[in-house]
This record gives C-alpha cells, sequence and structure tokens, in this order.
C-alpha cells in the first residue's frame, strides 16, 4: 500500500481532536469499534468511506451552486463532479481515469447580492478538492486491498442530521452548514477512533485526514455565524443532541457513520 501523503504524529493528532472531542457530545461508540475491527469489516468500510467523500463534495457543491455563483459557475461545477457520480451510482468509466479529473476549469463568479459568496466558494472549492483527492485515495487503497467497488445504500446519519434542516433562509443555509460541521467533526473522531485497529499504513491514511477534516468543521461553523444574524450556538447545540442519538443509538445497517451496531 502506498504511504500516505500526509504524516501526522500521535501529538498532532491529539491536538487536532481535542477541540472536536469538545465540539461532540459523545464519542463513537466502543461496539462500533468492535464491529469495525472485525476483518469482514473492512470492505462496507471502504465502500462506504469513499461515497462519503463524494457526498461531502456534492452537498459543497450544492452550497456554492445554490448560494454562491453564476448559472454558468454552477454548471461547472455540476461537470466537475459528473465524472465521479458516473462511476459511484452508474458504475461508468474507469476509476483510474479519475486522476485526470480533480481541477476545477472555470473561475467561479460570485454572487453580487451575496457579502459571504466568495467566502463560501473559497472554503468550499478547496473542500471539494480535498474530498474528490481523499476519493482517489480510498479507491487506489480498495484497489490494492482487492476490494472491488459497487454499488451501496447511504447510512441514516447525514439524512437524519438534514430532516432537521429550517425551511426559510438565511436559517436554512446556516442549518446546513452546522450540519456539515457535525458531519466533518464526526469524521475526523471516527478516523482516529479506528485508525489504531487497522494495519499500520491504513491506520496511517486514516490519520492523515485528520487535519483536513478538522479544517473543514471549523470552516463550516465560521461560515454558518458569519452569515447568521443572530447567535448560532443555540442550533449548535440542537444538532449536537440530534447527532449524538444518531451515534448512540442502536443502528441495523453497519456503516462509516453508522450508530451502535445491533
Amino acid at each position: 500500500m502506498k504511504q500516505p501523503t500526509t504524516d501526522i504524529s500521535s501529538q498532532q493528532a491529539e491536538q487536532l481532536l481535542q477541540p472536536i472531542n469538545q465540539f461532540l457530545q459523545c464519542r463513537t461508540p466502543a461496539s462500533w469499534i468492535e464491529q469495525a475491527k472485525q476483518p469482514q469489516s473492512l470492505p462496507i468500510l471502504l465502500k462506504d468511506h469513499m461515497v462519503c467523500e463524494l457526498k461531502a463534495a456534492q452537498s459543497a457543491m450544492l452550497l456554492i451552486r445554490r448560494y454562491a455563483v453564476d448559472e454558468d459557475s454552477g454548471n461547472a461545477l455540476l461537470q466537475w463532479l459528473k465524472p465521479y457520480e458516473d462511476f459511484t451510482y452508474r458504475l461508468k468509466g474507469n476509476w483510474r481515469d479519475l486522476a485526470d479529473h480533480n481541477k476545477l476549469n472555470k473561475r467561479m463568479v460570485p454572487k453580487s447580492t451575496k457579502p459571504y459568496s466568495q467566502e463560501l466558494i473559497d472554503k468550499m472549492v478547496l473542500l471539494i478538492k480535498e474530498e474528490l483527492h481523499h476519493f482517489y485515495q480510498v479507491l487506489e487503497i480498495a484497489a490494492e486491498l482487492g476490494v472491488s467497488y459497487d454499488r451501496i445504500t447511504s447510512s441514516r446519519y447525514a439524512r437524519g442530521l438534514f430532516t432537521h434542516v429550517r425551511t426559510y433562509e438565511p436559517a436554512a443555509l446556516v442549518d446546513k452548514l452546522i450540519c456539515g460541521a457535525y458531519i466533518e467533526a464526526r469524521s475526523c473522531e471516527r478516523f482516529a477512533a479506528i485508525a489504531p485497529h487497522l494495519a499500520p499504513n491504513l491506520g496511517q491514511f486514516y490519520f492523515s485526514l485528520l487535519r483536513s477534516e478538522a479544517r473543514h468543521y471549523q470552516d463550516y461553523l465560521s461560515l454558518a455565524q458569519q452569515i447568521s444574524d443572530t447567535d448560532i450556538n443555540p442550533r449548535v447545540q440542537f444538532f449536537a443532541e440530534a447527532e449524538r442519538a444518531l451515534i448512540e443509538s442502536p443502528d441495523s445497517d453497519f456503516k462509516f457513520h453508522s450508530g451502535a451496531p445491533v
């Protein structure tokens, strides 16, 4: 297996995880870790992790398209992600060709009526690039381990969070950003939770993701507070409890973000 491009020490990991663990209301259940440690769980974890990276990129793309750019820029974003979506959802194309697609070929034109547009674009475009890179890295690892990709159903996790998003603006956008923060923070916490129980190179790969995931959650939170005309802490606490319930409650569908295994 290839060495991860970014090495990270245990001390650096602890520093990155300290605010994450304060932000989250609970840690990954021991029962989930026990399930994840089983050799038969690795294929489902790798495949679901890969899809989660794409969905994170798609969520960021949708935020840019809806709230920050003109139509031509939005169409360029759609074309950027299309090869990844074709492979993941329609099983079209060779995954190795995706290495040539991780670049946005058009400058994003921000909406002049939205003062936060440029910052939203800058942070979300960087997030998309990183998530698509992680997507490809997981595919490389899966191929080296002999795990072939096929379609996989979504877990309840993200859907359970977004169910609580308010239906009017800008509250809807604020809630979506807070949900994004929790998804990224939980990903970071869970990478660290499972990494020590995996083969050394695979565990180091998961540790190598902590820095970007930790920054993503902070970017989502800072954007939410910038856009909101009120203090976001009550909504942050609301989603904290919703997220904790999803993580701690019994879950029969074992996935990367699933709850306590039944």
